[in-house]
């Protein structure tokens, strides 16, 4: 069957169709990624997006639940240039045809992808509408003009229920704007007890669950979207250890009076350097953000640039000259990518102990959660499983 991609500024991409039928808006991005395609798929920091796979062969290992990193897919279309039919696998459960079919999902195959990445490089980022079938250009763009890309994508990918994670280490509050999973199993495979909380949680809700420290989550779209978790973080911050990944490492500057801005057209991929400027050294990275904290804004705050982007110096890592938080715009959970600065979840945890010298814990009231919810539902060690709501318990420490 047909299929077009059509971008604001007209330019138009026949190809061929896969996944469901149908039609999508949605701002059209593009990954540099040569593998990790499916957790990208299921990265909820990619709703609301149709993404571009550089990588000209996509789905020759097929698809893998036990790989996503939240429970279905959130993409809002899916850009190919030759999709594989017929994976190489053993571990393969089906194909990336079956899953973008089961959750509705339009995909295009056959398109000079190169081409629409230069477009997006040069002209940056813009909406397009991914359609199926024959209906007239004319009315694609006009349906495609009358669109508005979405907001507030994070109550949309938040759990809605607090869930917990049983660990006999540190106790972690997960602000869930949008987490993968690979940041839970990271910090459960440090031991830690880890409770996933909504995106709207405040202030009060965590100072009765008392945990030891807190990570904000990456999530999808602009961090100013999300003014209430701001105001909670900032509420937060100096009572307890913070780190914050991608989005909440946006959301911990905005917190913290800098300012973010929306960037040309992003970092997407696996394979970005960043310089950490204490030590010097490089590391690669893995990345997904379209938004980036502003330099300037840093100078009349509290906060200190601690990394930066090899490429186009933009700020990549900050930390608070006062109070126990630091962020970084990467991912050291990786999923896909290296897993060269999985090093930051032991610094957390090595400052929330170092906090606790001189902050006696607070005693934990009597909080109500589920081990799991139909949004997202983890194993102890982070990985996925069915989507059982579980037994509600009570967290007493």
């Amino acid at each position: 069957m047909l299929a077009r991609l059509l971008l604001e500024d007209g330019t138009l991409f026949t190809g061929k169709a896969f996944g469901a039928e149908g039609e999508s808006a949605g701002e059209v991005v593009f990954n540099t990624g040569m593998t990790g395609y499916q957790e990208v798929l299921s990265d909820p920091s990619y709703c609301g997006q149709i993404v571009t796979m550089t990588y000209p062969l996509i789905g020759n290992y097929g698809i893998t639940r036990d790989d996503f990193e939240s429970i279905r897919p959130f993409v809002h279309g899916f850009v190919v240039r030759e999709h594989e039919e017929m994976p190489s696998n053993w571990r393969a459960q089906f194909t990336v045809d079956d899953l973008l079919k089961e959750y509705g999902i339009v995909g295009i195959s056959g398109i000079d992808t190169r081409m629409l990445t230069r477009i997006l490089r040069h002209h940056g980022t813009m909406k397009g509408m991914l359609a199926t079938g024959n209906r007239p250009v004319e009315e694609l763009q006009e349906q495609l003009s009358a669109s508005l890309l979405m907001r507030d994508q994070v109550a949309k990918v938040s759990v809605k229920n607090v869930f917990h994670n049983p660990g006999p280490g540190e106790c972690i509050a997960v602000y869930d704007f949008g987490s993968k999973s690979g940041i839970v199993r990271d910090l459960s495979k440090r031991g830690c007890d880890i409770v996933v909380v909504p995106q709207d949680f405040t202030a009060d809700q965590i100072r009765r669950l008392a945990p030891d420290g807190i990570m904000l989550s990456n999530g999808p779209g602009d961090p100013k979207d999300v003014p209430q978790a701001v105001d909670t973080i900032r509420s937060l911050l100096g009572e307890f250890p913070i780190f914050g990944i991608c989005l909440g490492h946006q959301l911990l500057a905005l917190a913290c009076g800098a300012d973010t801005e929306k960037m040309k057209f992003g970092h997407r991929g696996g394979n970005h350097p960043v310089k950490e400027l204490a030590s010097g050294r490089c590391y690669i990275t893995s990345q997904n953000h379209g938004y980036t904290v502003k330099p300037e804004s840093i100078k009349n705050t509290k906060l200190q640039i601690t990394h930066i982007n090899n490429n186009d110096s933009t700020v990549e890592g900050i930390k608070h000259k006062e109070h126990p938080a630091f962020s970084v715009q990467y991912h050291p959970e990786a999923a896909p990518g290296p897993y060269d600065s999985g090093y930051l979840f032991d610094q957390f945890l090595e400052m929330i102990a170092n906090h606790r010298l001189d902050n006696p814990k607070p005693t934990r009231q009597s909080v109500m959660f589920t081990r799991g919810d139909a949004a997202r539902t983890l194993r102890s060690d982070g990985s996925l499983k069915g989507m059982s709501k579980g037994e509600p318990t009570y967290a007493q420490k």
